[in-house]
C-alpha cells in the first residue's frame, strides 16, 4: 500500500469516527493532509465526513490547484493559513463540534486563550486555543485572521463556527480536536461554579516535562 493510499483511507476512517460520534453533523467539517510533494489531500465540498470515498478525495498540488478527485471544500483558505504559518503542520481538522462552537459564542472568552488550563491533556494536546472573529464560511479573510496569529497556535476557534486544529500527523490533529471539544464541554459544565484550574506551577511542570509549547499569554 502506498503512503497516499494509506492516507486516503486514514482520512475516511477518522472522518467516519468523528461523524458517527456526533462531532460534526451533516456535511459540515473538513480534513486535510499535506503530502511530501507539498500538495494535499482534502475532503470535498458538501461531503459528509461519515461517508467519504477514498478515491474521490480532492488531490491538490502545492499551489492549491485541483489535480484529481471532487472539488475541494470551500474552507481551503483556513487550512492553507495553518500550513503556511506552522511549519510542523502535516494535517488540519475543522469541525462544527457543539461544545466548541458554544464556547466560541461566550462573551467572556479571551481571544488569546479561549480556555483556562483545566486539564493536563488539554495543554499537552492543544497548548492554548486562540479565538478569531466571525467570518462567513469560505471567506478568505479567515485565512488572514489565522495568519495574524503568526503560527503561535495549533488550536484555533472560529467564532460562531467551530474549531480548526493542526497537528504533525493526522492522528495528532484528530486527537487534539477531540481534546478541545471535551475541554469546552467541561468549561460549559463548570461555568459559574468557580472550579479549580491547574496552578501556574503545575502548568510550568507540564511545559518542562512534556515540552508543551504555549504562546506568551496564559491564564
Amino acid at each position: 500500500m502506498s503512503n497516499e493510499t494509506r492516507l486516503r483511507e486514514d482520512i475516511c476512517r477518522f472522518g467516519r469516527s468523528l461523524f458517527e460520534r456526533g462531532l460534526t453533523p451533516g456535511s459540515s467539517g473538513n480534513i486535510s493532509v499535506r503530502m511530501d510533494d507539498g500538495g494535499w489531500l482534502v475532503t470535498p465540498t458538501n461531503a459528509s465526513l461519515g461517508f467519504l470515498d477514498p478515491a474521490k478525495l480532492s488531490r491538490l498540488d502545492s499551489q492549491g490547484r485541483l489535480v484529481s478527485g471532487d472539488a475541494p471544500t470551500k474552507e481551503v483558505p483556513l487550512h492553507t493559513a495553518l500550513y503556511d504559518t506552522r511549519g510542523s503542520a502535516r494535517a488540519v481538522v475543522h469541525l462544527h463540534s457543539t461544545h466548541s462552537v458554544a464556547l466560541s459564542m461566550l462573551p467572556e472568552i479571551d481571544p488569546r486563550s479561549a480556555l483556562p488550563p483545566m486539564t493536563a491533556y488539554y495543554l499537552m494536546k492543544c497548548g492554548a486555543t486562540a479565538l478569531v472573529p466571525y467570518y462567513r464560511p469560505g471567506d478568505p479573510a479567515v485565512a488572514d485572521a489565522i495568519k495574524g496569529l503568526a503560527g503561535k497556535y495549533s488550536s484555533v476557534l472560529l467564532a460562531n463556527h467551530g474549531p480548526v486544529v493542526a497537528g504533525d500527523t493526522l492522528e495528532a490533529a484528530v486527537f487534539a480536536t477531540e481534546e478541545l471539544e471535551e475541554t469546552a464541554k467541561l468549561y460549559l459544565l463548570l461555568r459559574g461554579m468557580n472550579p479549580r484550574y491547574l496552578s501556574p506551577e503545575q502548568v510550568t511542570d507540564l511545559v518542562k516535562v512534556f515540552g508543551v509549547t504555549l504562546p506568551e499569554h496564559r491564564h
